[in-house]
């Protein structure tokens, strides 16, 4: 087992259709293998929470997820609620027609919401959603997330029309630059795809195959 690669790894469940036993089977695995997070929806957030009290795991969910067409005010009462429920880090998605549209003031002003409600009290990472971006469009979300004070960019939602790339981790990374988190999510099936997302500059994986990627086998999964 990669202990080292586990402490990378958010061991995600964010299908519509997850039930209980499936947080519970997720936490448990978080726990025998020590992942960074188990990343779930927000109805999931206070039984995950409960479930990984004093584990060592974080309690990671998703803001205005998966298209972030929501007002920075829900995104912003959304992240209240949840860290109020225990989560403590929080994975939002950019209000992608605006950046199309280049209304950057909006951008910002949408993942500044989320960064204020969780400011000291959860991290916050700004998912840009690279599958629909040009790689202009990718480096200006990039730079609006660093202007608005996120702690982490992160590729993708895993429900739209591609996952993480090895090209776009290592556009991110330049982008940001050093001292800013890159979650390579959507795709990570394999030991072998997780190390060449970090090679490229990822520091965090978001993936439902974080035990295959541990045993270094390969899964099925999507996300």
């Amino acid at each position: 087992m990669n202990k080292n690669i586990a402490k990378m790894i958010d061991h995600t469940a964010l299908n519509p259709t997850t039930s209980k036993s499936q947080i519970e089977k997720l936490c448990e695995e978080a726990k025998e293998f020590q992942f960074a997070s188990v990343c779930v929806n927000p109805t999931w957030v206070e039984t995950a929470s409960s479930l990984l009290k004093d584990a060592g795991v974080d309690i990671c969910t998703v803001i205005g997820f998966p298209l972030g067409a929501n007002t920075p005010e829900t995104k912003a009462f959304e992240t209240t609620n949840v860290i109020k429920n225990g989560a403590t880090e929080v994975d939002m998605v950019i209000n992608i027609g605006a950046l199309k549209d280049k209304n950057d003031e909006l951008v910002e002003r949408d993942i500044r919401a989320v960064v204020e409600a969780a400011k000291g009290k959860a991290l916050t990472k700004v998912i840009i959603e690279t599958c629909l971006l040009t790689d202009e469009e990718k480096e200006r979300a990039c730079r609006l997330s660093v202007k608005a004070g996120a702690d982490f960019v992160k590729t993708s939602t895993g429900f739209s029309t591609g996952g993480a790339t090895v090209e776009d981790i290592a556009l991110m990374r330049k982008t940001v630059g050093p001292d800013i988190g890159v979650k390579a999510s959507g795709g990570v099936r394999s030991l072998q795809d997780a190390e060449a997302m970090i090679n490229a500059g990822a520091t965090r994986i978001g993936a439902s195959s974080g035990v295959a990627i541990v045993q270094g086998q390969t899964s099925n999964n999507s996300y």
